[in-house]
């Protein structure tokens, strides 16, 4: 079965509901960038040390189906008849991660620069698609009525990006230190037998 349909061939596209919308409409500038952001998600799973952090990130990956699929819809009620819908239960989910890392990270007092590891550099770069999404979100809402729902769990979700990042860079931290510190006793060893 071919991927192609041809029926973009002339600019336009089908949303979720199959209403036809120009390519370059602002609905869909901005599901196609969430849809971004989920596949840089997608990414920073794979250079995550965490095992909770990738378990963490593989949960918004699949939320981030749900949340494209009712942007893409113009007939909300169609989409919400057929598909999974984003609670605030998930942005608590959101919130409590949010909450616990803030707690157990240094406090930080200043700017930082966006990532000190691979993935902690890499969630950075999804904090900030996630931010010009969300700015997309907010252009389109002014004359598309979302649910407000919806609407909280897209700001919240730029934060817990950027905790899991910091998350990844202190980790990274401690394994670097740790690795440091056991290759001079490792060293020390060597001398003591030498002696």
């Amino acid at each position: 079965m071919a991927i192609y349909t041809k029926g973009g061939d002339k600019g336009e596209t089908s949303l979720f509901d199959g209403t036809r919308v120009p390519k370059d409409s602002l609905r869909v500038e901005t599901y196609g960038t969430f849809d971004e952001l989920n596949a840089n998600i997608s990414l920073a799973d794979k250079f995550c040390e965490s095992k909770r952090n990738k378990k963490l990130l593989q949960e918004i990956e699949y939320k981030m189906f749900f949340l494209q699929g009712e942007i893409a819809t113009e007939k909300r009620q169609y989409f919400t008849d057929k598909s999974k819908i984003i609670t605030d239960e998930d942005t608590r989910k959101l919130e409590k991660v949010i909450d616990e890392y803030t707690s157990k990270l240094p406090p930080v007092h200043s700017f930082i620069l966006p990532g000190s590891s691979t993935a902690g550099a890499q969630l950075h770069i999804c904090r900030t698609i996630c931010r010009r999404a969300e700015r997309l979100f907010v252009r389109l809402s002014k004359n598309v009525k979302f649910r407000p729902e919806l609407e909280r769990y897209i700001n919240r979700l730029s934060d817990f990006l950027y905790i899991v990042a910091r998350d990844e860079d202190y980790e990274d931290l401690l394994n670097s230190v740790t690795d440091d510190v056991l290759k001079i006793y490792k060293r020390y060893q060597e001398e003591k037998d030498v002696r």
